[in-house]
């Protein structure tokens, strides 16, 4: 008897253990964090082939390494990017050190200046196009993190921004290889003001949105190669 209880004990646990082995793990705690947030995506990927796309996408991660860099921006001040396909995702942390203003002016026209160098450059084969060219988007807001990944409203409106078919048309009107899309909330809070290196007159409004509600609007500049010597204002 005792035998049989011991078995049915040891069978008992057992299935508990496959159970709890199905459970799945308590939700991590949601808890909103401030970021500066800049989404970029590369136009006209999925014309691409495979072996095109793997080679853009490498450049596109060393030129925003060598960008953020050049502008100061340290890999502390800043989440690992979030690979998005075709383009990714970077939230800022919001450190006396790296004001919104510093995306604004000097990352992007650096940015804008490597990939101009990087479109000049030899191609590697008659068949192999490496020129690139980029929407960038910069907003700012409270972003939610579950422990898969990033979410939440602010993170909607700017990828919203960045996809939205007059950010597209705005890249294929332009002849610089990138422009810049930013929110109201950057454009009312920074690019108005007319920090150093920021030109207000330079941007246009570009969409209205509607999000759970409220309705957003978007600004846009094409961002020019800045000359040697010095980076180009920009707004």
């Amino acid at each position: 008897m005792d035998h049989q209880m011991e078995a049915a004990a040891v069978i008992t646990m057992a299935k508990a253990a496959r159970v709890g082995a199905r459970r799945p793990p308590p939700p991590a705690r949601v808890r909103p964090r401030y970021r500066t947030i800049m989404a970029v995506d590369i136009e006209g990927s999925t014309s691409r082939t495979d072996p095109v796309k793997a080679e853009l996408r490498r450049t596109l991660y060393r030129l925003l390494e060598e960008a953020f860099a050049r502008a100061g921006i340290e890999e502390r001040h800043r989440e690992e990017f979030v690979d998005r396909g075709d383009g990714a995702l970077v939230l800022v942390r919001p450190l006396d050190e790296v004001p919104k203003t510093l995306l604004l002016h000097p990352m992007v026209p650096i940015l804008a200046e490597l990939l101009a160098e990087h479109n000049a450059g030899p191609a590697p084969g008659p068949e192999r196009d490496r020129r690139m060219r980029i929407r960038v988007v910069v907003h700012a807001g409270e972003v939610q993190s579950d422990g898969r990944g990033s979410f939440g409203e602010a993170l909607d409106v700017a990828f919203r921004l960045l996809d939205c078919p007059e950010a597209k048309d705005a890249l294929r009107a332009a002849r610089a290889p990138l422009v810049l899309v930013v929110s109201e909330d950057i454009y009312q809070s920074i690019v108005r003001h007319g920090y150093e290196g920021i030109d207000a007159r330079a941007y246009h409004p570009l969409v209205r949105l509607e999000l759970t509600g409220r309705r957003h609007r978007g600004w846009v500049r094409d961002v020019p190669r800045p000359p040697r010597g010095g980076a180009r204002p920009l707004g």
